[in-house]
């Protein structure tokens, strides 16, 4: 990843429900120590934290939360899947001690105050999460897929409305495209999902997508549900249909190859970290915040552009010192090789990268 920051990012809107519940389970992560290379002594945790936001992390979190009770048996980790908007929501209002976001936070959020922030104190944006985007679709005898940006847009914008379009056939020589109607299934709630895949399309296809880059999804087109496990349930009862999801919940619907430059390239963790690798962060935040510009036009050989990156968004200092001591506790745990390595066997992530993760570190050192 380069160094420097570059940019800002555009003012992000939130909305949802305050809904907390308890995702984990008593799996991974169980040969960890109980002392972490920081020095972190996770023994002496204890406590109960509270979590809400990006449904795309949801299996990590669940991993993480059953990981860390390994080796700090003293804390509980409550985390809802909420989606990212309902997440920095619930975190802002301080009825989270922690959001999981698949966007960082906005200028504007960044401007406001946050309920559970000592005085003075600003959130601060860690990436602990990195998946690709998969371009899912359910089409029968269709089990080969070639799709490009523009096709992309002109699909869920409801431009390209039947599966034997020219401009699919034209990517897809020798396959048999039915002359079926396509149903498009996106996110109804406030998504960061949806962000990363609308500023994908925008960025590579302008001309077609002509909405700006949002959370929510802008156009009056197919069918949708809330969370990522919303819109795979909608796929498994659906036909000749298509959506974006975070890899971690696609299943066993099909998923697209992408024309990267000139090459047409199946979805990767490693392609989706590449890109990562390859981008900068963004400046004029926090000395801490690492919230990343994410290069949507990377066309290296394997990358794969269509990627989220989620974080954990957590107060620099807390008013309550000691819940700020839980959670520098638990995200020292979650920025770790243990739990980084457990959380892409389990959600088909990728591990934060050797920098990236030292970088996280200090971050997450820094909180109070």
């Amino acid at each position: 990843m380069n160094i420097k920051r570059i940019g800002t990012v555009a003012a992000i809107a939130i909305a949802g429900a305050v809904v907390l519940s308890s995702c984990a389970s008593n799996e991974a992560g169980d040969t960890a120590s109980s002392t972490a290379s920081s020095g972190t002594d996770y023994s002496k945790l204890s406590g109960t934290l509270t979590g809400s936001g990006s449904s795309a992390q949801q299996t990590a979190e669940a991993t993480w939360a059953a990981g860390i009770q390994n080796v700090a048996s003293g804390v509980t980790v409550n985390y809802s899947p909420d989606g990212s908007g309902a997440g920095r929501k619930n975190f802002i209002s301080g009825a989270a001690d922690f959001a999981g976001s698949d966007a960082a936070l906005s200028d504007e959020e960044l401007s406001g105050s946050f309920a559970n922030c000592a005085a003075d104190s600003k959130a601060i944006d860690i990436p602990v999460y990195i998946s690709p985007i998969a371009i899912a679709y359910k089409v029968d005898g269709v089990k080969k897929l070639t799709l490009d940006a523009k096709t992309i847009a002109g699909i869920f914008s409801g431009k390209i409305t039947k599966w034997n379009d020219s401009q699919i056939a034209a990517l897809n020589d020798g396959v048999d495209l039915p002359d079926a109607n396509i149903t498009v299934v996106h996110r109804s709630d406030d998504s960061g999902t949806t962000q990363n895949f609308s500023e994908y399309v925008s960025a590579n296809a302008g001309d077609v997508w002509t909405e700006e880059p949002s959370q929510t999804f802008p156009y009056q087109v197919g069918d949708s549900a809330k969370g990522t496990s919303g819109v795979a349930s909608a796929m498994a009862s659906a036909s000749n249909a298509i959506t974006y999801i975070d890899d971690s919940g696609a299943g066993d619907l099909d998923k697209a190859k992408l024309m990267v430059g000139d090459t047409a390239t199946e979805i990767s963790a490693d392609g989706a970290a590449k890109v990562v690798a390859d981008s900068d962060v963004v400046s004029g935040r926090e000395d801490n915040d690492l919230a990343i510009d994410i290069d949507r036009k990377d066309t290296a050989k394997g990358a794969w552009p269509l990627v989220l990156v989620s974080y954990a968004i957590a107060c620099q200092e807390y008013k309550d010192s000691d819940k700020g001591e839980l959670v520098k506790g638990y995200l020292d745990y979650v920025v770790s090789k243990d739990a980084q390595d457990a959380a892409a066997k389990e959600a088909k992530s990728a591990a934060l990268s050797t920098e990236l993760s030292e970088k996280a570190a200090k971050a997450v050192a820094s909180i109070k």
